[in-house]
């Protein structure tokens, strides 16, 4: 059973109808409750009413917290921060970098394929789909969580970041290390508040083409994840 978001009440039941519908495990509903009750939560869902009523908005309203639903807060590992969902069709659904099965590989991934198969001596896979990543504890998180078809950033300082910002604020407050992989300058300044002396912080540019050569390609992240991860007594990510 999920737990939706419906306009400013919260319902129990197996779907949730309204113009926006939201589901969220309970798992992390319970640690978010409160940023939900807030006055900018509320301006923020009166807004995307309006936007999913009138605009063609990625991802689909049900795959919004994707991220969230795909891991537990005390089984994620790994977070990597993206920026905001991609703004054509079949492509968001909710995990930053990723895009949905069949769907031609967009410059950002394509880089992070090289940069593994870079690393690890294994051919990448072409599908872009990195549900398999979410299921091994990798909270693929981006930063602003919909957005307008065709319009990069159109959702951006419209209250998401505040919800993002206190998910990345309650794994920072967990015991248990995680691993972060701030790629390129908004993941970096995100992350600049994350306790260095429990957990690990591995930073670079970002994979796009612009400026995966600037210090993406070469990184050596993704091996030394599952080296941290193994020194952690934790079981390795398959990439």
């Amino acid at each position: 059973i999920a737990q939706c978001l419906v306009g400013s009440e919260m319902c129990i039941r197996d779907r949730c109808y309204n113009i926006v519908m939201f589901p969220i495990a309970k798992n992390w509903f319970e640690l978010l409750k409160d940023e939900f009750e807030t006055s900018e939560f509320k301006s923020l869902q009166k807004f995307l009413n309006e936007e999913y009523a009138t605009y063609k908005i990625y991802p689909k309203a049900e795959n919004v917290f994707n991220a969230l639903n795909l891991v537990k807060f005390e089984d994620v590992k790994v977070v990597i921060i993206g920026q905001d969902p991609y703004h054509q069709p079949g492509q968001a659904h909710g995990l930053c970098f990723s895009v949905e099965d069949g769907v031609k590989l967009p410059p950002s991934l394509v880089n992070i394929y090289k940069e593994i198969e870079a690393e690890t001596g294994k051919k990448s896979q072409t599908n872009g789909n990195l549900t398999k990543w979410a299921k091994q504890g990798v909270l693929l998180l981006n930063s602003v969580l919909t957005v307008r078809e065709s319009q990069p950033n159109s959702h951006k300082n419209k209250g998401w970041e505040k919800i993002t910002g206190k998910i990345i604020d309650l794994l920072n407050k967990r015991e248990d290390p995680v691993i972060f992989l701030l790629w390129g300058a908004n993941a970096q300044e995100i992350g600049k508040g994350i306790d260095r002396s429990r957990h690990y912080v591995l930073s670079c540019a970002h994979p796009s083409p612009l400026s995966a050569f600037n210090g993406f390609f070469g990184c050596g992240h993704f091996t030394k994840v599952n080296s941290i991860l193994k020194e952690l007594g934790k079981s390795e990510i398959v990439w």
